[in-house]
């Protein structure tokens, strides 16, 4: 087996838009920049017997990301979500129920895969079925640092399985609605670093990070709190560019860099990504680390901010 830093499980699909199908999927986009990062990631799936499913393998495979464990359903098809940008730029899902990824049945080979692997990331869109919900419950038994990306999209998701994923991450990204909702349930704290704390405290969590859209994000690590503003770029769609966000952060971790610079550099991926069509779009590393330049050059020079 190919040494895999990072596992990422779950759904594998395609976002349909007004006017043309892209490979998406929380878990395999993550996947997909991680590749273009530098790691070397599996993704844990299953997608149908039909045409969507070989064009995710063929895509995948022609960017060098492993689909070994890619399974294959002769029953369910390939996921869709049919994908609709309103007038602010922003994306409404419509997320096909059922569909192969909501059966993504336990191996015995994802055992060793998730024990050696270095990050298990997933999202609590996975475990909207219970398929493949137990199967990522025993993932998260074995993983050294399980990394959990909140998805919250009704009604694809309960508070019982929401609970027992937080409680499961080692390190947590959402968005500021979601944090609202999730804080909610115990609290009415009104700050975002208040509900952060209680997240952090209530389920043990080491590192969570908090996007806000337009107004940057905020990371929570080690008792620090680190806000790195929203790089301005001409955004063509939102699709994807908080899991290349995502991605960016887990492969700055990986290299052991510093909680603002992981943050900083973070943005700037998802910055960039939004900036392009699609949530897997082309390009070289090369071109980010232009747009991450030109803002260590203004803002990094700046005192870290903390409370």
């Amino acid at each position: 087996m190919n040494k895999h830093e990072v596992v990422c499980f779950g759904e594998a699909l395609w976002d349909i838009l007004p006017d043309a199908a892209m490979p998406g999927g929380a878990p395999m986009n993550v996947a997909y920049h991680l590749k273009k990062l530098g790691l070397n990631p599996a993704v844990i799936t299953r997608i149908g017997i039909d045409k969507y499913g070989e064009g995710l393998v063929n895509i995948l495979a022609k960017h060098g990301v492993c689909t070994d464990f890619f399974h294959a359903d002769n029953v369910h098809p390939t996921g869709l979500v049919y994908a609709k940008i309103n007038e602010q730029r922003d994306v409404v899902y419509d997320i096909v129920y059922p569909s192969a990824w909501d059966f993504i049945e336990w191996k015995n080979e994802f055992a060793g895969l998730v024990q050696s692997s270095k990050f298990f990331v997933f999202g609590s869109l996975a475990s909207r079925n219970k398929v493949s919900r137990d199967t990522l419950y025993k993932c998260l038994e074995v993983g050294s640092t399980n990394v959990m990306d909140v998805n919250l999209r009704p009604p694809h998701f309960n508070r019982n399985s929401m609970e027992h994923l937080l409680r499961k991450a080692d390190i947590l990204k959402m968005n500021l609605d979601e944090l609202e909702l999730v804080t909610g349930w115990f609290s009415h704290f009104k700050h975002k670093e208040d509900r952060m704390k209680l997240i952090q405290e209530r389920f043990n969590i080491e590192k969570l990070l908090v996007t806000m859209g337009a107004d940057g994000s905020v990371l929570s690590d080690g008792g620090d709190f680190y806000y790195q503003h929203a790089y301005r770029v001409q955004v063509q769609d939102t699709i994807g560019s908080g899991d290349s966000f995502f991605a960016a952060f887990i492969q700055s971790i990986y290299k052991g860099l510093a909680p603002q610079e992981s943050l900083a550099f973070a943005s700037a991926v998802g910055a960039f990504v939004a900036s392009k069509a699609g949530a897997c779009p082309e390009y070289e590393v090369s071109e980010v680390k232009t747009l991450f330049q030109s803002d260590v050059d203004e803002k990094l020079k700046e005192p870290l901010l903390k409370q």
